[in-house]
């Protein structure tokens, strides 16, 4: 069952760029969180970050590490400093997704062989976070910049890794793909609140088919 536990943080790195999509679980009832997590991987999501800010993330990252089908990459996010990374890391957890960039937590990450993902809104942000040693840079909220700011910054740093959060759709996940990032992190969008409170999850599992779907044509019209 379990495929993420052994990974490097160069293969979940690839594993993460090849899905090209980053659930992000912020859900407040976490006796749901198997439910969803079935639910979105029967419609082909991949990579699954538990924030911090759903309660007890620690110990439920504990529960699902094991339980991960294979393939299926399990991180954490909304790490913003170096004991929470240590802490999420011992639970399981393979790669790490920040609001803001904060050098220990990269620091920390790497120390355990774990994929870093800093969040970062300017250029100059984003290429401190990549030189700092960022495996992918998050591009942090990106709710009002759109896929055209994405294309901007990769013109004159196209050695960074991107990845859009904030304003990524099921529908519009693809012109992020298309304009230069190399995955998109999702949530609300694609984990729809109103149906994991009323218990339907086929919801979840439509949402997640079209968002692959885009994606993957996307990538293979790049």
């Amino acid at each position: 069952m379990d495929g993420t536990m052994n990974r490097d943080r160069k293969s979940v790195t690839a594993a993460v760029e090849e899905a090209g999509i980053v659930a992000v679980i912020r859900i407040k009832e976490p006796e749901r969180l198997q439910a969803v997590v079935d639910a979105i991987s029967e419609g082909g999501i991949r990579v699954l970050e538990v924030t911090m800010t759903v309660p007890g993330a620690v110990e439920l990252i504990a529960k699902l590490a094991p339980r991960m089908p294979e393939g299926f990459v399990l991180g954490a996010g909304t790490v913003v400093d170096a004991v929470t990374a240590g802490r999420v890391i011992d639970a399981g957890a393979r790669f790490i997704v920040s609001p803001v960039y904060r050098q220990e937590v990269i620091s920390a990450c790497h120390a355990r062989d774990v994929a870093a993902m800093p969040g970062c809104l300017s250029p100059t942000e984003i290429l401190n976070a990549w030189d700092g040693g960022a495996d992918v840079v998050k591009v942090f909220p990106a709710t009002a910049l759109g896929p055209g700011y994405i294309k901007d910054i990769r013109g004159p740093l196209p050695q960074v890794k991107l990845m859009p959060t904030g304003g990524v759709t099921v529908d519009n996940a693809g012109e992020w793909i298309k304009a230069g990032a190399v995955a998109v992190g999702v949530g609300t969008a694609l984990l729809d609140a109103k149906a994991i409170a009323d218990g339907n999850y086929d919801v979840l599992r439509r949402n997640a088919e079209r968002i692959v779907a885009n994606v993957h044509a996307a990538k293979k019209g790049n």
